[in-house]
């Protein structure tokens, strides 16, 4: 009956695409949407494709969307985790800095988010522990949206909680970047960029390397990325290709255990998108993460892991317009995905897609979207993930919006197969499946003051998570029949002046403390009741950009603790210096609660230069 709602869908948007269009919209002028005038703040204007087919004004997305642009000033951000620290609903829980973290999102666990490079899919199948093992560098990156809430419907499996997309800078001149830097901890790092642009063709080339000697024994860290996005104007439309590659390997004192563990992971991700008129595009995508583990780090003899894993996608999508506010998105995916371990074995999956969605929406008044996905796997399972979104403008000022959509993630190939003295996977598990309800107000009071509030609730079956009756018990992989979570986000926006910009925001959450049934969990308990940020950008006098944050964070059953961070920079002609302080007031915490707890660092400087030469086009 489901897969009978997709085709319906699908067949009803060819039928109407064979209507003529309304002559004040073409079919596939996506501009047309895009460009119409707003009566908006100016700042409201910025364009957003996470969480959404078409590209959206952020103000007329009916999802909740952060958007972080790190274009303009890279050098007042230390990575991609201190960029998505912006964003208290995002939980990072590193391990160390520069090299392992974990992503939640609304008190998901780290597996319930998806993580994207400019729009494909790159979570790790073997263990979620890797979905922020990025191989791209980070000088390579312009910006980050961040969607929150279910996104099955337009991306599939594991969007449970939300997505993070990671958008790479397309080349629009020419352009050199060269920076060094160093600080404590022996850390040092490098990184190039050079971006070419000419007529049609533009290419982008990026490097970073970093190491430290760590701030503890046993979590010193290497770290390299090179990227290489290519990108062509033909009739056809446009071409994109990315390749990527990285190495990673640090000391992992801690992370799995009271043990001086090592680790070394490699990345390989290539991917081409490519138009095919303007209504149909074609993408194609490969990865390659290796994983090497070394329980002990002095007695590799001891215990050792080795798990290879690849992962191909393909996309055919097209859109078509149904009249002059009606459009109509429709397409086809397949994904194929294998592990090659000695812990694990050899594994691998198939699965199939189609999804259909049809957008109604009439700017600066109401805008509806109905869609689904229905999503086939290896061995007959399937799952069918329908969503409606909706907003409505009362005034120039407020704006109402509201989405029911329905989630799914498989089990990786850790949680169905992995065994050692601590831990147990289960072949047996479910995939989880979900429900998410949230509705909101965007507030604009004026050009200068805007803000925003949802209210959201996630609702899990067969949760996947590691549970133990007691201490001297392993940790086995299980379905948990409900896990619930309900939240509050709230945020404001405030230009003092020109040059000055605060960011203030906060999220509350309450979890599913009775899931359980007595039994201890890994996972699911570590989330933050309570996280706010505030952030401060601005220009000082001297010309002197600055940024400063300050955040507080209260885990669940855990004291509060306070993070404070500031960047500054200084743009002269061709140079750029700059200093990034992290954790001003060298408070003690572990954002992994262990046992044992993982240690994060303390007080941290690092001091660095950029040379920056740059010819625009006439």
């Amino acid at each position: 009956m489901r897969s009978v709602f997709v085709l319906l869908l699908l067949s009803s948007a060819i039928a109407f695409a064979q209507q003529p269009s309304s002559p004040a919209q073409q079919p596939g002028t996506q501009q047309q949407t895009v460009t119409q005038p707003s009566t908006k703040p100016k700042h409201n204007e910025e364009i957003v494709v996470t969480g959404t087919y078409d590209p959206l004004p952020l103000d007329e997305v009916d999802r909740d969307v952060t958007v972080i642009d790190i274009g303009q000033t890279p050098t007042l951000y230390r990575d991609w985790m201190d960029v998505l620290r912006t964003d208290p609903s995002v939980d990072i829980q590193q391990r160390a800095p520069g090299v392992q973290g974990d992503l939640s999102l609304r008190g998901s666990t780290f597996g319930q988010v998806l993580v994207l490079v400019n729009g494909v899919r790159v979570n790790d199948v073997q263990t979620g522990h890797h979905n922020l093992d990025l191989p791209i560098p980070f000088e390579s990156m312009q910006r980050v949206e961040v969607l929150h809430g279910s996104g099955s419907t337009l991306y599939g499996s594991d969007a449970v909680a939300g997505a993070v997309n990671f958008i790479t800078a397309p080349a629009a001149h020419n352009e050199l970047r060269i920076g060094a830097g160093g600080g404590n901890y022996g850390t040092n790092e490098q990184d190039a960029s050079i971006s070419l642009a000419r007529g049609p063709f533009g290419e982008q080339a990026a490097f970073t390397r970093e190491l430290s000697t760590g701030f503890i024994p046993d979590r010193d860290y290497r770290s390299l990325a090179i990227s290489s996005e290519t990108t062509v104007r033909t009739r056809l439309g446009l071409s994109d290709v990315l390749l990527a590659y990285s190495d990673r390997p640090f000391g992992a004192a801690d992370f799995y255990g009271p043990y001086n563990s090592w680790e070394r992971t490699k990345g390989w991700f290539a991917y081409g998108q490519q138009a095919l008129g303007k209504n149909t595009s074609a993408l194609f995508a490969y990865r390659r993460h290796s994983d090497n583990f070394i329980l002990l780090r002095d007695q590799p003899e001891v215990y050792a892991n080795e798990h290879i894993d690849e992962s191909y996608q393909a996309a055919l999508r097209r859109n078509n317009d149904l009249a002059r506010n009606t459009r109509v998105f429709y397409g086809a995916e397949g994904f194929h995905d294998s592990i090659d371990s000695n812990n694990l074995g050899h594994h691998k999956r198939d699965r199939g897609a189609l999804y259909g969605d049809l957008d109604v929406r009439a700017l600066k008044r109401f805008s509806f979207a109905i869609g689904a996905r229905e999503e086939l796997f290896t061995g007959g399972q399937q799952d069918f993930s329908p969503t409606v979104s909706g907003g409505y403008w009362l005034s120039h000022h407020v704006k109402l919006k509201a989405s029911a959509s329905h989630a799914f993630r498989l089990p990786t190939y850790t949680d169905l197969y992995y065994s050692d003295p601590a831990n147990m996977g289960n072949p047996n598990l479910k995939p989880e499946k979900a429900w998410d309800y949230e509705g909101g107000a965007l507030l604009t009071f004026s050009s200068r003051v805007s803000g925003e509030f949802t209210v959201f609730n996630r609702r899990v079956r067969d949760g996947i998570d590691y549970v133990r009756a007691n201490a001297n018990e392993v940790w086995q992989a299980a379905n948990l029949t409900n896990i619930n979570f309900t939240g509050f986000e709230a945020m404001t926006h405030f230009e003092a002046t020109r040059n000055q910009r605060f960011d203030v925001a906060y999220t509350f959450l309450h979890g599913a403390q009775n899931a359980l049934n007595g039994l201890q969990s890994k996972f699911i308990f570590n989330y933050p009741t309570n996280a706010g940020s505030a952030t401060w950008f601005g220009t000082l006098p001297g010309k002197l950009t600055t940024r400063a944050r300050v955040q507080a964070i209260q885990r669940y059953q855990r004291d509060v603790y306070p993070l404070v961070d500031f960047s500054l920079t200084r743009e002269f002609r061709m140079f750029h210096p700059y200093v990034q302080l992290t954790n001003l007031t060298n408070t003690g915490y572990a954002e992994i609660a262990g046992p044992p707890p993982v240690r994060m660092p303390g007080r941290g400087v690092i001091a660095g230069l950029e040379m920056v030469l740059t010819k625009t086009k006439q």
